[in-house]
């Protein structure tokens, strides 16, 4: 539980005498360029750069913050990029937080929303929350991560603590926030519970006492918040380190599973290996600054490589390998790579899914949807028309087709299969 006591206003610097200038050392500067790799921004860079100095010189490692709110089950590659940040600063020697908004989940991040964001049930939020460590621990190292959910001193706070945080803030500062800016012009409505959530997200930052927070360009707003906020309790301002957001496998959206372009770090490792290969020899490379744990030595290699006509697959091949190898195993990239390999030659994969299914003669609409190879009857029958659809290597033509009594794998697209037992 969070001392509410020791959250009250104090001077930020009693003695009014200006900080010194620490020189910086060659092992902060390398960590600084570690840092800086692949990041968007730092806020504000010299500040962070003195809190290395000092940490360095004192011991006591930086307390780097990282909040995700459950709002879904499972995490994809575009969470990694902030997660693997937090890794580079874990293995940097400082304490990294990872901080699960079970709390601010039930207001909902309205960051990038023109709308009010549906907010969560306890249950829901309760389900989630359960599977977030575990996956981001493919990442981070558990036994060097501290975990924090932020209704430990968010709940405490009641209707009066909550009164007297949303005194230290103003209404004009909130809407200064793009989104919230476009939506009062707009007329769309904003709920009043949505201009909380920038307070609550700074909140933690006081009551963690945080000296970094990292988050998604999206969030650059709530991070300074909690900036300002740190400041009025008297607290050393924290410094931001926002990343860019990783676009997802159609190169444009970002990386959503709302929107079905995202490779979910469960996922098996064979459809991992795939999605990654399924992204354009352009987009490649920014997969490579975002997710890899190759040096920029060797990332600029690789181009000069492509640039001399080596075959973008191949390097490509090597970063689909990286992934899956991180979040299952070496054998397990070896074997994703020859399932890959085999699937182009429109062999059949080792990892199809069986299951039986009644009623033949079946049409192809239904079948493919009672196969979970497509969501509907009509989207089967569009993926006929595209010639998508395929029953033991052969194309589908017909979107009449009666499907006969018998065992058979049936494709649709290069990714999804199953063998059916249709009787």
């Amino acid at each position: 539980m969070v001392d509410q006591s020791s959250l009250q206003s104090a001077p930020a610097n009693q003695s009014g005498a200006a900080p010194s200038i620490l020189p910086l050392s060659d092992a902060v500067k390398a960590s600084l360029d570690i840092i800086k790799r692949g990041a968007e921004e730092i806020l504000i860079e010299s500040e962070f750069a003195q809190k290395l100095a000092a940490s360095e010189r004192s011991g006591i490692p930086l307390r780097i913050k990282l909040g995700l709110d459950p709002t879904a089950a499972d995490l994809h590659l575009g969470h990694t990029v902030v997660l693997n940040k937090m890794r580079q600063l874990q293995d940097l020697g400082h304490n990294v937080i990872f901080l699960i908004g079970d709390f601010t989940s039930m207001i909902g991040d309205p960051s990038g929303r023109n709308i009010t964001r549906p907010p969560l049930t306890r249950e829901q939020i309760e389900t989630n929350a359960k599977t977030y460590f575990a996956q981001a621990s493919l990442v981070l190292d558990p036994a060097r991560t501290e975990i924090r959910y932020n209704s430990e001193w968010c709940d405490p706070l009641g209707a009066r603590g909550m009164i007297e945080l949303s005194a230290r803030y103003t209404v004009a500062r909130i809407l200064e926030r793009e989104d919230f800016t476009k939506r009062f012009k707009a007329g769309t409505p904003i709920s009043v519970h949505e201009l909380l959530y920038p307070l609550m997200q700074g909140y933690d930052s006081v009551a963690l006492k945080s000296d970094l927070e990292i988050g998604g360009t999206d969030q650059k707003f709530n991070l300074l918040v909690g900036r300002e906020l740190q400041k009025d309790y008297g607290q050393s301002p924290q410094c931001i380190l926002t990343m860019p957001l990783l676009e997802g496998l159609d190169g444009v959206e970002k990386m959503s599973k709302s929107k079905g372009n995202y490779i979910g770090i469960t996922e098996p490792a064979n459809t991992m290996f795939a999605k990654v290969m399924s992204i354009s020899d352009v987009m490649m490379w920014r997969y490579y600054e975002l997710l890899s744990f190759k040096s920029m030595t060797e990332i600029a290699q690789f181009k000069i490589e492509v640039e001399g006509g080596r075959n973008p697959r191949d390097i490509k091949v090597l970063l689909a390998q990286e992934i899956v190898e991180r979040f299952h195993s070496q054998q397990a990239a070896v074997d994703a790579l020859a399932d890959f390999n085999n699937r182009a030659r429109g062999g059949i994969p080792d990892d199809v899914p069986e299951m039986a299914l009644a009623g033949a003669p079946l049409g192809i609409g239904q079948l493919l949807k009672l196969a979970n190879l497509c969501a509907s009857s009509s989207e089967a029958l569009r993926m006929v028309g595209q010639g998508g659809v395929r029953i033991d290597g052969a194309a589908v033509s017909d979107k009449g087709l009666k499907v006969e009594a018998g065992t058979f794998v049936v494709q649709v697209g290069k990714r999804k299969f199953a063998r059916v037992t249709l009787s």
